[in-house]
């Protein structure tokens, strides 16, 4: 089934009545993060350049049937904090940068959705399920009605760090950040890659980030990467933000062994970098996908292995994942689906 042309967006909210939940095909295209029964802090990164049809690593930017639901909650969390976009003034080249990358890659990956003409520097785009028309000049911001980044940003799920590269090292320069996992990016601006990543526990100790720093430094134009990371949200939300922890922190202690099925969530993470082409900047797209742990036990190899995972997991990484509160809860509630056979390597849900 290809989902471009059949994509129907749903109407649904990522915070107070938390409508949202993925129909049976969103289910199946779930980036399951876990191949093992035992989950260890690692890089894995891998070509982004394609993958297979109608899931989610088919296209550069992927768009599924949440997306219209998604750019609405960025734009209450924009109005409630406009400082979750920042570019600092060098970054305008990069600005640009993003405008054709987020552009030419939906128009030609989702062509009944999106339509980009262009006439020289004279261009035209169409979102069609946001309602845009907007002509333009490519590299003049008055012809557009904010920033260019802001602009485009507002128009993708998921978050986009833009890392500026200068002394053998990245700064988070400029970003559009409304459904971070628990880090902030007026906090972050003008950090370095090892400042950004303090906090994980065991990668620092294992070399893990003075590894990806200097394997970043070298991505090349058109060779972008992706790797997968994970965490678990209580409700579907996507702004889980230090600036708002008093409404969503209070979340954890409300799991029940009644309700922890459909309250918590698995939250995996689709980052890929790009290298930008006339700012030499890296594109750092964080992407969030969400499933109930019901949802995702409708498979019950990724019940089994979910289960296996979280008996397994570090008290460390536990801890930092903020899972301490419901872990065990997770574990009991899928225990009875588990019968011990022993599971192949792999993501794949059957």
């Amino acid at each position: 089934m290809n989902m471009a042309k059949n994509l129907a967006f749903k109407q649904e909210t990522f915070r107070d009545d938390y409508t949202y939940s993925n129909s049976a095909e969103a289910i199946r295209r779930f980036p399951f993060p876990f191949a093992e029964d035992e989950y260890m802090y690692s890089v894995n990164i891998e070509q982004h350049n394609g993958g297979a049809p109608g899931s989610v690593f088919e296209h550069a930017i992927d768009v599924d049937e949440h997306y219209v639901a998604e750019c609405a909650d960025r734009a209450l969390v924009l109005e409630d904090d406009p400082l979750r976009y920042i570019a600092l003034p060098h970054m305008m080249d990069a600005q640009w940068d993003m405008v054709e990358l987020v552009m030419d890659s939906l128009s030609t990956d989702y062509p009944e959705q999106f339509k980009l003409t262009k006439d020289g520097d004279n261009w035209h785009w169409i979102n069609k399920p946001l309602g845009i028309d907007q002509k333009f000049v490519f590299g003049d911001e008055s012809t557009l009605p904010m920033q260019p980044f802001e602009f485009v940003g507002r128009q993708v799920q998921g978050d986009w760090i833009i890392l500026d590269q200068r002394d053998d090292d990245l700064f988070a320069d400029m970003g559009i950040v409304t459904s971070q996992a628990d880090w902030s990016m007026a906090f972050d601006a003008g950090m370095s890659f090892k400042e950004w990543h303090g906090p994980v526990p065991q990668a620092n100790e294992l070399g893990i980030f003075d590894r990806a720093l200097k394997y970043l430094l070298h991505l090349q134009y058109g060779s972008p990467v992706r790797r997968l990371n994970w965490t678990m949200t209580v409700n579907p939300r996507l702004d889980t933000s230090p600036e708002n922890y008093p409404l969503w922190g209070p979340d954890n202690v409300s799991v029940t062994p009644e309700n922890v099925g459909d309250k918590v969530h698995l939250r995996v993470e689709l980052q890929a970098l790009f290298r930008l082409p006339r700012s030499n900047a890296i594109a750092f797209s964080v992407r969030g996908y969400l499933a109930s742990v019901n949802e995702l036990a409708t498979y019950p190899r990724w019940a089994k292995r979910l289960r296996r995972v979280l008996t397994n997991l570090h008290p460390d990484l536990s801890e930092y994942k903020g899972l301490d509160f419901y872990r065990q809860m997770v574990i009991d509630h899928l225990a009875p689906m588990d019968d011990g056979t022993e599971l192949e390597l792999g993501t794949h849900p059957e």
